[in-house]
C-alpha cells in the first residue's frame, strides 16, 4: 500500500492547515445499518434513520394511496403522519419552493423553522410521482427545536455585529483579504470577498442556538469559505470551519501536457484574453493568473496573436480550456447551465503562490497552483482536478452537503465521481498532474480506494477530528459505491441516477445512508423499483456495507 502524505488534501478544498476548525468533530459513524418500520406507510416502504435522531431521515416507496397535488394537500397528509414526524407541518414547515421535473414528478422543499427562522440544515422534502402519489419523504428535522425556546426569539447582536465577530474569530479583518481586480475586457468585476449572515436556529449536541451563520468567503491572504456561527444573543462563536472547496475569437494554445487546444477568447484593445463569451450563459469563462504570488484573483491572462503557446502559459490554456468542456458536460447532460444553473460566471485563477500543491473552489472562484514538479504539476492540467473543483460549485449550489463528517466525505465523492464521468477511460483522480516523474500513479481511485490509503468498506471506516472529520479518507467508501454502479450500468446510466439524486434528494446532513436511499430512490424515478439499475445501485452500497 502507497503511504500518504498530506497531499491528501490536494483537490479536496483545504489549504494546508491554515486555522484548525472550532467545530468538535463528530468520531461516532452514523448508524448506517439502522431500518425500522413506518407501518402506516405499508410493509414494502423502505425506511432509514440516523443514530439519534427520532424521525427517519429518508423512507421510499408507495406511501399513499390518495393523490396530492398542491401544498395544501401535502401538509395535511404530514398532519395525517405527524405522528412519525412529530411536527405541525402548518407551524413548523416552511414552503421553499416546488420543483416539477422532465418525470412530471413534483418535489416540494420545505425548511424547518422556529417562529419563521430556519432551523440550520433541516431540509424537508416531499415527492410526488406524475400521478400525485407520495414515492418519497426525505431530509433532516429535528422537533425537539420547536419546543425548545421560551418566548419569542428575538436576535441581541444585529448582523454587522455578528459578521465582526466572525471575523475576529479567524484573526482577520475584511479590508485583509480585499485584492486590486481589475475589470474584464467588457467592464464587469468580479467582487473577490463575500461576507453574509442569516439568522437560523444552530443545534449543536442536544441544545438549539438563536444564531447567524456567516460565510466570510475570500482568496487572499488564503483561499477560504469559513463558515462561523456567532450567538445572537450574546455574541459567543459557537462553532466554525473553513469549507472551502478543493479546487468572442477563436485562439490556440498548449496545455501543460503539451497538448494542442482550440480556445474561445476575447479581443479588446489589441488583446486577446482567455475570456469565452461564446456560451449560453449570463456570465463568462473567464481566467486569470497570479503571477506566483498569493494577491488574487491576479491579472487576466492575455496574449499578443491569440496563439498561447508559452510553456508558461499551459496552466492557463488548461484552467479556460477546461472549465468550458465541464460547463459543456454539465448544459449537454442535464441542461444545467454553470454550477448555479443560472447562468453565473465561471472564474479560476492559475499560478497561485509558488510550489502550490493543491487547487480549491472557495464558494467563489476555482484557484490553482502550479505544484512543485515533484509532487504535482500544474493542477489545472488536469480534466478531472476541475470537474472536482467545479463539481463542488454544483454541489454547493444544491444538495449544499455540509464539508464536515460523512456528508462532507460525500462532498468529496461526488466531485470525484463527476469526475471520472467527465475524465473516461480510468476511474484514477488526478493521474495527469500528480507525481509526473512517475507513470501509472494517481490522487485517489474509485475502483480501488485502499491503494491510497482510504478505506472502501464501513467496517474500515476511519474515526477521526482531523480534516473536517475525514472528509478525505472516508470518501473511499462512497467511491467504491460509485465505482461498483458505474462498471454496473455504464457511465451514461450511472451519471442520470447519481445528478438526480445531488439534485432532488441530497441534504446539507445526508450521511452514506441517506445516499443509498437518495440514489436508490433516483434509480427508482429513472428505471423503476427492482429494475436492473435499481438494484445494481443497491448491490453497489451493499458491497460497501451501507444500508
Amino acid at each position: 500500500m502507497k503511504k500518504r502524505t498530506s497531499i491528501m488534501l490536494a483537490l479536496g478544498l483545504t489549504v494546508g492547515s491554515v486555522l484548525p476548525i472550532t467545530a468538535a468533530a463528530n468520531t461516532t459513524p452514523y448508524n448506517v445499518t439502522a431500518s425500522k418500520d413506518a407501518s402506516q406507510f405499508g410493509k414494502d416502504a423502505k425506511v432509514t434513520w440516523k443514530k439519534g435522531q427520532t424521525v427517519p431521515s429518508f423512507v421510499h416507496g408507495k406511501l399513499s394511496t390518495k393523490v396530492y397535488k398542491d401544498q395544501a394537500s401535502v401538509k395535511q397528509f404530514l398532519k395525517d403522519n405527524k405522528s412519525l414526524y412529530q411536527l405541525d407541518a402548518d407551524k413548523d414547515l416552511t414552503l421553499l419552493d416546488v420543483q416539477t421535473d422532465e418525470l412530471g414528478s413534483k418535489h416540494y422543499n420545505f425548511v424547518q423553522s422556529v417562529q419563521g427562522i430556519p432551523v440550520d440544515g433541516a431540509k424537508f422534502k416531499v415527492h410526488t410521482d406524475k400521478n400525485g402519489i407520495i414515492t418519497a419523504i426525505n431530509g433532516d428535522v429535528f422537533p425537539a427545536a420547536s419546543n425548545y425556546f421560551k418566548g419569542n426569539l428575538k436576535a441581541q447582536l444585529t448582523k454587522d455585529a455578528a459578521l465582526d465577530k466572525a471575523w475576529k474569530s479567524i484573526h482577520l479583518t475584511k479590508e485583509e483579504t480585499l485584492t486590486n481586480a481589475e475589470a474584464g475586457p467588457t467592464g464587469t468585476k468580479f467582487e473577490d470577498t463575500v461576507e453574509k449572515a442569516e439568522l437560523v436556529v444552530y443545534k449543536k449536541e442536544n441544545d438549539f442556538y438563536l444564531a447567524y451563520k456567516t460565510n466570510l468567503q475570500f482568496i487572499q491572504p488564503y483561499g477560504a469559505n469559513w463558515v462561523v456561527y456567532v450567538d445572537a444573543v450574546n455574541g459567543n462563536v459557537l462553532d466554525s470551519y473553513n469549507a472551502v472547496a478543493d479546487g468572442a475569437t477563436t485562439g490556440s494554445g498548449y496545455g501543460v501536457l503539451g497538448d494542442y487546444k482550440t480556445l474561445n477568447t476575447y479581443y479588446s484593445n489589441s488583446t486577446y484574453y482567455l475570456y469565452d463569451v461564446t456560451k449560453p450563459m449570463s456570465g463568462v469563462i473567464e481566467t486569470r493568473t497570479a503571477q506566483s504570488r498569493t494577491v488574487l484573483p491576479g491579472n487576466y491572462s492575455v496574449d499578443a496573436d491569440n496563439q498561447f503557446n508559452a510553456v508558461s502559459q499551459g496552466a492557463d490554456v488548461d484552467a479556460n480550456y477546461y472549465a468550458g468542456k465541464v460547463y459543456d458536460y454539465y448544459k449537454n447532460t442535464f441542461n444545467r447551465n454553470s454550477f448555479d444553473n443560472n447562468g453565473a460566471t465561471i472564474r479560476s485563477s492559475v499560478h497561485y503562490s509558488r510550489n502550490y500543491n493543491n487547487a480549491f473552489w472557495n464558494g467563489s472562484q476555482m484557484v490553482y497552483g502550479d505544484g512543485d514538479g515533484v509532487t504535482f504539476r500544474a493542477l489545472s492540467g488536469a480534466l478531472d482536478v476541475v470537474a472536482h473543483e467545479l463539481t463542488h460549485a454544483v454541489t454547493e449550489r444544491t444538495a449544499g452537503l455540509d464539508y464536515l463528517n460523512q456528508s462532507g466525505a460525500l462532498n468529496e465523492s461526488i466531485s470525484d465521481t463527476f469526475g471520472v464521468f467527465l475524465d473516461k477511460g480510468d476511474y484514477l483522480i488526478g493521474e495527469d498532474v500528480y507525481t509526473p516523474s512517475k507513470s501509472g500513479d494517481a490522487l485517489r481511485s474509485l475502483s480501488n480506494p485502499t491503494l491510497y490509503g482510504q478505506p472502501d468498506n464501513m467496517s474500515n471506516f476511519v474515526n477521526t477530528t482531523s480534516d473536517n472529520g475525514g472528509v478525505h479518507t472516508n470518501s473511499g467508501i462512497p467511491n467504491k459505491a460509485a465505482y461498483l454502479t458505474i462498471s454496473s450500468l455504464g457511465t451514461s446510466v450511472a451519471e442520470k441516477i447519481y445528478y438526480r439524486a445531488l439534485t432532488v434528494y441530497l441534504n446539507p446532513q445526508s450521511n452514506f445512508s441517506d445516499a443509498r436511499a437518495s440514489l436508490l430512490a433516483a434509480a427508482a424515478d429513472l428505471y423503476g423499483t427492482g429494475s436492473t439499475q435499481y438494484n445494481a445501485v443497491a448491490s453497489a452500497w451493499n458491497q460497501v456495507g451501507v444500508y
